[in-house]
């Protein structure tokens, strides 16, 4: 079996060596400013809920979201500056790695970015740049408590500006809620509407300075480290050069600059993920218990087994989905499938696999000296406050005639590491037509594959999906039934799962161990969700005969699992942090 310790970042080894020199020396530097904390003062900084104030300084130093988050236009003559999707991925991850709230602050700087680089406003991009360069961060001001994650409404309201009000457009006042860095953001990108403009053609996003002081900050909404605000605008003078987009085309933005700027969940809780997993494994396999280790317990390998391969397949789709992200297109716009499935089955992968590592760790899972408590404590947030599963499970409905249905070619697409910028993120165009995207027959990845035992047996799954859809589909009654067609939607997504992950696969070599065994919870997890469906009480005869029929059981080999087994104690003592 293949040397495992390439497979999980590991901080005492790391050197991409597929980036360029700067982007490099910087990846590594944080991981460095990090290590040089020790855990004793990043857990304490935790529970004590510091402001992450130092880490700030530290990126505006550097400049590390400069150099990340600066579309090469607005570099200034900097070669290192680009929107690179590959290098922030990779950046994201060892910010989970560390800290929720440290991804946090550079995730929703990511998210306020998002309508001004898509902007109008030449003055609000420079003023972006030279902030970054500067050490600031950004803020995204889309959510109201009211309306949560409806954001066709809004009670944020722009008045046409009085007569004497000189160089200004509009006054706006309103509350919103749940904004990360909104006690600190120099550039606030606020999505409004127009109290003198009917329907879409009112919408607006401008940008608002967190230090006016018609900038009112109420609170942090939640006990933890990083400040997620609700703030109020008083009467808020808005100038013309603030005005970032209106009318439809700043809706569209709203929903474009949550396709590029959620998609680092995915990354951010498999940094989280991979953390908590060196502490499980160090702690059990050198726990005595009844006179044997921990892990002498059946039931115990059996949990680190599972937990180990759902987190390889984490990293496998979201590293694939990098390269779609990368080469989207006005002609190519699969990304927006896969980009819901990275906020809501990737985090919700490590969710359950955070689930079954805290079931071997017990209490231990709850001290406060480790950092698997926090993840603990904090997985649930990513599949939640950012990545609401039934929201995004509704949007990939959207996706799946066309994908399970679909022959369309497409050029084909290879690992994207090279160092450009991803510069079509900020021209997606109008924000609709989901149900219109074509798609590449997801048939043939599977049919390379089929001679790993668990792969052919997934694969049957997934063609009876595609055979349910077409002889015993959700009828009227059960397409507007959201109870009924979220089990339709899950078990769809671990088709799309299963594709990027054995694309991914292919391309890294991953060891056919290791696959077999990502598609043995892969198939039980189809079969869980079949059965679920079945048990729906609007479910129809054929479609519970479906159900019971679409049930397997995965392949066993035990030598196999033995092998992934040892491959999973070779991580004992591998990483940890320093007091």
């Amino acid at each position: 079996m293949e040397n495992s310790g390439r497979l999980l970042f590991n901080p005492n080894t790391y050197d991409p060596q597929h980036f360029d020199d700067e982007t490099r020396r910087l990846l590594r530097a944080v991981v460095d400013w990090f290590e040089s904390r020790g855990q004793k003062r990043l857990l304490q900084d935790d529970l004590d809920r510091v402001w992450t104030a130092d880490f700030l300084e530290f990126v505006g130093k550097e400049k590390l979201f400069a150099t990340f988050l600066t579309p090469s236009e607005y570099a200034n003559g900097d070669p290192n500056k680009r929107w690179d999707t590959s290098r922030n991925a990779a950046l994201s991850e060892i910010l989970g790695f560390y800290g929720l709230a440290y991804w946090y602050a550079e995730q929703v700087t990511i998210l306020g970015l998002g309508p001004i680089w898509m902007s109008d406003s030449e003055a609000a991009k420079q003023r972006a740049a030279r902030q970054l360069d500067e050490g600031g961060v950004m803020a995204f001001g889309l959510s109201e408590r009211d309306h949560g994650a409806d954001v066709y409404s809004t009670d944020m309201v722009l008045s046409p500006a009085r007569p004497d009000d000189e160089g200004v457009a509009f006054r706006v006042s309103g509350t919103k809620y749940y904004i990360g860095n909104g006690n600190v953001a120099g550039m606030v990108s606020v999505f409004g509407r127009r109290e003198d403009v009917e329907g879409a053609d009112g919408y607006v996003w401008f940008v608002a300075d967190s230090a006016h002081e018609n900038y009112e900050l109420i609170d942090n909404v939640v006990r933890e480290q990083m400040y997620v605000s609700t703030f109020r605008l008083n009467d808020y003078p808005v100038r013309h050069e603030d005005i970032l987009k209106t009318g439809p085309d700043a809706f569209s933005s709203a929903l474009n600059t949550v396709n590029i700027g959620k998609f680092n969940l995915c990354s951010g809780a498999v940094g989280m993920c991979e953390h908590a997993f060196y502490e499980a494994i160090t702690h059990a396999d050198n726990r005595i218990l009844y006179g044997n280790p921990v892990t002498d317990f059946p039931h115990v390998r059996t949990s680190f087994v599972d937990s180990y391969s759902r987190l390889l397949a984490m990293k496998l789709f979201s590293g694939r989905a990098v390269d779609y992200f990368r080469s989207a297109s006005l002609d190519d716009r699969r990304y927006l499938l896969f980009n819901p499935v990275t906020k809501s089955k990737v985090t919700s992968e490590g969710e359950k696999l955070m689930t079954l590592l805290q079931d071997v760790l017990a209490a231990k899972s709850f001290e406060k000296d480790n950092y698997f408590s926090q993840v603990t404590r904090l997985i649930g947030t990513m599949p939640r406050l950012e990545g609401t599963v039934h929201v995004n499970v509704a949007q990939i409905l959207k996706f799946m005639p066309n994908y399970l249905f679909g022959s369309t070619e497409y050029p084909e697409i290879g690992t994207r590491l090279d160092p450009a910028d991803d510069v079509f993120f900020w021209a997606q165009g109008p924000a609709r037509g989901a149900a219109k995207v074509p798609f590449d027959d997801w048939k043939k990845v599977y049919e390379k594959h089929t001679e790993i035992p668990n792969v052919a047996v997934f694969y049957e799954q997934a063609k009876a999906l595609a055979e349910l859809l077409a002889t015993a589909g959700p009828d009227e009654a059960q397409q507007k039934d959201l109870d009924f067609v979220l089990d339709i939607g899950h078990l769809f997504s671990l088709v799309v799962y299963g594709q990027l992950i054995l694309e991914q696969a292919e391309l890294t070599g991953l060891g056919r161990d290791l696959v077999d065994q990502i598609f043995d919870f892969q198939v039980r997890d189809f079969s869980a969700y079949a059965v679920s469906l079945h048990g729906k009480k609007s479910s129809t005869e054929a479609q519970q005969k479906w159900a019971i029929g679409a049930v397997r059981k995965p392949t066993v080999d035990g030598e196999r699992f033995d092998r992934v087994w040892r491959e999973v104690k070779d991580y004992n003592g591998v990483y940890e942090m320093r007091p």
